[in-house]
């Protein structure tokens, strides 16, 4: 058993907590409990964001999330390379915190989705996406709506340029994200946003469409125990 801890935030209104802390476990790395009140990472080696409603989505998704006393200890920690993976509302929220560019706007149908979704990786070159291939193609499930990914012309045309659109949906955009963009990085390759949710595809035995989602686990474990 590795001693790699990941930390797995809960805010009021989070929804995928618990499962986000089994695929940690399932992928053989601790799984730390960490709430939003306190002013403690817990000394993690990496931490996760998931999904929900935080706070009910007032305001705007993620948007009270970011001025939580925990979001004060991380921002400066994924700045200065603590790996940092956010699902669905936890996208949100890193861009909020303005530590992924762009923002995640209702979808264009105007109407909640929710489905099996394939996105191909488009880059492999991220501390959460290592043991993927370039060009893969994997099936994630996906539920939200507000899930459109938005930004200036010269923040899309540096994201792609710069190798950081991490996925991208195939077979139909689900929420009329730009360029298709399903998940994106940072600069440094440490913070990964995406709106499928990986911690819902790493079972069979719970109906999921595929255990694609495992990839991201055992990519952060890889990295962790080989730092």
């Amino acid at each position: 058993m590795s001693a790699a801890r990941v930390g797995v935030v809960t805010f009021p209104g989070t929804l995928d907590d618990q499962d986000a802390a089994r695929a940690v476990r399932l992928a053989g790395a601790e799984a730390v409990p960490l709430w939003h009140a306190d002013h403690d990472l817990k000394g993690v080696d990496a931490v996760f964001l998931p999904g929900g409603f935080s706070y009910g989505d007032y305001l705007r998704c993620g948007a009270i999330s970011r001025f939580a006393p925990l979001m004060e200890e991380l921002v400066p920690a994924a700045r200065a390379g603590l790996p940092v993976l956010g699902t669905c509302n936890g996208f949100q929220i890193l861009c909020e915190a303005h530590l992924l560019p762009g923002a995640l706007t209702r979808n264009g149908s105007l109407h909640y989705v929710c489905r099996d979704q394939r996105v191909r990786v488009e880059s492999s070159r991220t501390a959460w996406t290592a043991d993927f291939a370039d060009g893969q193609e994997i099936v994630l499930p996906i539920k939200h709506g507000e899930g459109r990914y938005v930004a200036d012309a010269d923040t899309i045309a540096a994201l792609e340029s710069e190798g950081r659109v991490v996925f991208r949906y195939l077979g139909g955009n689900p929420n009329g994200s730009l360029n298709d963009i399903a998940g994106i990085t940072n600069e440094a390759g440490n913070v990964v946003g995406l709106m499928p949710h990986p911690e819902h595809a790493v079972e069979d035995l719970v109906g999921a469409p595929s255990t694609d989602g495992r990839g991201f686990f055992t990519s952060i474990l890889k990295k962790l125990v080989n730092a």
